[in-house]
């Protein structure tokens, strides 16, 4: 008996969806299109020319996801926005060592592609990495029958930037005096939405329901995080920058240690910054201790920077001329042995 003869569609793989996806995807990234690119999207790989003005050129990669946002993203069905948060994940981070954004890769991965999903998921990524300047010029979809529940998919990004070696900022120079300037969060941005979910399901709310002036708190919740890359490339170049960091896993507590010598601590004000009605309703409804709201979530503060005292008016004008509303939120202290590096008071 002659068996039926088997396709890869038979598998449960779509040749012709993806292709559709790539024809999609193609003017998306073409908008994203900057000097240095070399290739387009759909080769075997993709070209970029190191900006020939770097003497010293540095590169700088990191790769990152949106973590169970992307549950939240699924239940409801908010796909457009999503692709912003994998972008900023990545370029936020290689930002704060000083680089400038070059280009983004992606990754894509589902049980079955639906294509108007993975396209709305694309057209996020290509308006974070315009919002950050940095090409979109390559990624992979892969599509993997068995591998995920039907409508869910996975994401991961990869960006990779450039900065002048002596430029490189890694807060060596940090000295007691500095001042802590913070620029704010969009929300959770995409960091501690295991514990968001949790809450949500204790307090199992209308998230349709008007919650912070004209958002609804699914709005709130999912807003996507903010790209700091324009407003803090505009003050690397007028000032010198000692550190920064940017807030993800860890909250306040966990990551601006990350750029203090061993010498120093920082002294954060909370009172400095009002706090986000989203963050006041999370630990509302999860009886959130302080401490944890500091260590899990940004509580307001997206973004850290360090400068010199004689630095931080211009520093601010600089950073509020470009939108970014920030403000002194501490300094720089020195640090007694078996002190905590970053102290929220």
């Amino acid at each position: 008996m002659t068996q039926e003869s088997l396709s890869y569609r038979d598998a449960g793989v779509d040749i012709d969806a993806g292709d559709e996806l790539v024809e999609r995807i193609k003017p998306l990234a073409r908008k994203t299109m900057r000097a240095g690119v070399l290739g387009g999207i759909g080769g075997f790989g993709a070209l970029f020319e190191v900006p020939a003005r770097y003497r010293q050129p540095v590169l700088v990669s990191g790769t990152d996801g949106v973590g169970t946002k992307l549950k939240l993203a699924f239940q409801l069905q908010q796909h457009d926005t999503i692709g912003i948060d994998l972008v900023a994940m990545s370029v936020n981070d290689i930002l704060v060592q000083g680089a400038e954004p070059l280009f983004f890769l992606d990754y894509f991965a589902c049980g079955k592609l639906d294509v108007d999903i993975a396209a709305a998921v694309v057209k996020g990524i290509a308006r974070g990495c315009e919002f950050a300047g940095c090409a979109l010029i390559g990624g992979e979809t892969a599509e993997m029958p068995g591998m995920y529940p039907a409508g869910e998919y996975d994401l991961a990004g990869f960006a990779v930037g450039v900065v002048e070696k002596s430029a490189i900022i890694d807060g060596s120079t940090i000295v007691p005096g500095d001042v802590l300037i913070g620029l704010p969060s969009s929300g959770a941005h995409a960091n501690g939405y295991s514990l968001v979910r949790k809450i949500l399901a204790r307090s199992n709310p209308d998230i349709g329901l008007a919650f912070d002036g004209d958002r609804t708190l699914a709005e709130a919740i999912m807003a996507p995080t903010r790209i700091y890359v324009r407003p803090l490339l505009a003050l690397m170049q007028a000032l010198p920058v000692k550190g920064m960091a940017h807030i993800t896993g860890g909250g306040l507590t966990g990551n601006v240690p990350r750029i203090l010598p061993p010498h120093v601590k920082a002294e954060i004000a909370q009172a400095a910054w009002p706090r986000p009605s989203l963050f006041a309703w999370l630990q509302h409804q999860g009886g959130v201790a302080e401490s944890e709201m500091h260590r899990v979530f940004n509580c307001g503060i997206g973004m850290v920077v360090v400068v010199a005292r004689e630095s931080v008016q211009q520093a601010l004008q600089i950073l509020r001329d470009a939108g970014e509303p920030a403000v002194v939120i501490g300094s720089i202290k020195l640090r007694s042995e078996g002190e905590a590096a970053t102290i929220v008071v």
